[in-house]
């Protein structure tokens, strides 16, 4: 007989992976001064740790999708985890700076496939009408990450030495292994699927207008939350030992944003990715204006992270553009948002570098997401077009 697998139970599988990857992503920042310590580096060449992962990301997403275009999505998913287990015990291994960036760039490389993947199953196996709200429950692995994931593989690293921080992140990737090989059904690509045909995703307009909107509306995002613990520090004047709280908080935020906003998605896609980059906007620019005070900037936040579930609604908006190309297409949303975390903290960077503080940072934010607002009007507006030329052209 046919095995019976449970929609949830999947869902819970794949978002397993989300913890493990959103732990190793923002945990990895918060492990730099105990590498930069055991290592003997400096702070410069600590942060290149981060930037190379991200860079693998990057590099990963396209290339191993198109190359794996005819792999089922169920054994490809098992085996970018195994990628992602590999990579974290070759770092907790590295016996030197140079060889922990070229493991960090390894465990980065399965990061983007690795969603666009789940999310695409994800959708397969949602109820008629619920494919973003699916999606969604996938990212709240990433997002459930930044509450618990980081704090533990922190405290870890702290307790044990950093190294115990990428063994326990190997655990996680092999725990979500199991569980993806034992709950996750057996869905299979189309059979026209090759990598010529996903390389089409790179001819829609459609699919680089949706990533562009990610890469400048999620960038305001990571301008404000690459420098909340300096503003923390110099501007809000908080203990180091309260400010986990807050971050936990903006956590929580993200995690309220990825089971609310998909709901309406399912609804109006379009409309919530339009009116959560106006949210990421206003709640941006009143960042200035809450930072010398612990309990409002708190509850900014927490309504900044609310505008994270932006990533969820533009993966399901993917999945419509993309035609035949669904895995790239996919896949490529990851690549977006690693854009976004480069551009938003440089931009923001330059602020601070010209004098302007800390608080500017909410500025930079704000801008960015009208930015992304301002590309949003473009899709739309191209969305009427093709939609309103068949009925002329009738």
């Amino acid at each position: 007989m046919p095995r019976h697998y449970n929609p949830l139970l999947t869902l819970l599988a794949l978002a397993t992976g989300g913890f493990a990857i959103g732990t190793t992503e923002f945990a990895s920042m918060s492990l730099l001064p105990n590498i930069q310590q055991d290592l003997k580096i400096n702070p410069s060449e600590a942060s290149h740790i981060i930037s190379t992962y991200a860079l693998g990301v990057v590099v990963g997403a396209p290339i191993i999708t198109v190359i794996a275009a005819r792999v089922g999505r169920k054994p490809l998913l098992l085996i970018l985890m195994a990628m992602f287990a590999a990579g974290h015990a070759l770092s907790a291994l590295a016996p030197d700076y140079g060889s922990l960036l070229l493991f960090r760039f390894i465990s980065g490389l399965p990061h983007g496939a690795y969603f666009g993947l789940a999310a695409l199953m994800a959708a397969s196996v949602a109820p008629v009408g619920q494919r973003t709200r699916a999606v969604g429950y996938v990212m709240l692995g990433l997002t459930v990450a930044t509450i618990a994931g980081v704090p533990l593989a922190t405290w870890l690293g702290h307790a044990v030495g950093w190294r115990g921080g990428f063994w326990f992140v190997m655990a996680l990737a092999l725990l979500t292994i199991a569980l993806v090989a034992w709950f996750a059904p057996p869905v299979t690509t189309q059979v026209t699927t090759s990598p010529l045909r996903e390389l089409g995703a790179l001819r829609s307009r459609d699919v680089w207008l949706t990533l562009a909107i990610g890469a400048v509306g999620f960038g305001g995002m990571f301008a404000v939350y690459t420098y909340l613990t300096s503003t923390l520090d110099e501007v809000t004047g908080m203990s180091e030992a309260s400010m986990p709280i807050v971050l936990s908080v903006f956590g929580i935020g993200m995690t309220v944003g990825n089971l609310l906003m998909p709901r309406l998605a399912d609804r109006a896609l379009m409309p919530t990715a339009g009116g959560i980059l106006i949210w990421s906007a206003v709640s941006l620019a009143l960042f200035p204006f809450t930072a010398s005070n612990v309990w409002l900037i708190t509850l900014n936040v927490f309504l900044i992270g609310i505008g994270g579930a932006l990533g969820t609604v533009l993966q399901t908006r993917l999945m419509d553009v993309a035609g035949d190309a669904q895995n790239l297409a996919a896949s490529l949303n990851h690549v977006a948002f690693n854009i976004a975390n480069a551009l938003g903290p440089w931009l923001a960077g330059l602020a601070l570098a010209s004098g302007y503080g800390y608080r500017s940072t909410g500025i930079v934010g704000s801008l960015l997401a009208l930015g992304g607002f301002m590309l949003w009007i473009v899709a739309w507006r191209a969305d009427r077009a093709s939609r309103i030329a068949p009925v002329a052209d009738h």
